[in-house]
């Protein structure tokens, strides 16, 4: 399932996934923008959100945008 996420990096004081009416969905987390920690963050909150392990969750497009598409493997 691909995903489309908004990513909010260097959010002071929380870390979470929100809904937006769209369906889209934005992610809130601490790490910096730098060598990729807020996509690692991201993915790890996406996981925790989709109650999958964080190694089915792929970040297919935005590495360096804050606009990113992620896919996320939900089969058992």
């Amino acid at each position: 399932m691909k995903i489309s996420v908004h990513l909010k990096p260097n959010s002071r004081h929380r870390e979470e996934v929100v809904t937006n009416d769209d369906g889209s969905l934005t992610v809130y987390t601490k790490a910096p923008a730098i060598e990729g920690r807020a996509n690692v963050a991201a993915a790890k909150l996406l996981a925790k959100h989709f109650g999958v392990a964080s190694s089915k969750v792929k970040l297919l497009r935005g590495a360096t945008s804050k606009y990113k598409v992620f896919d996320i493997d939900q089969s058992d």
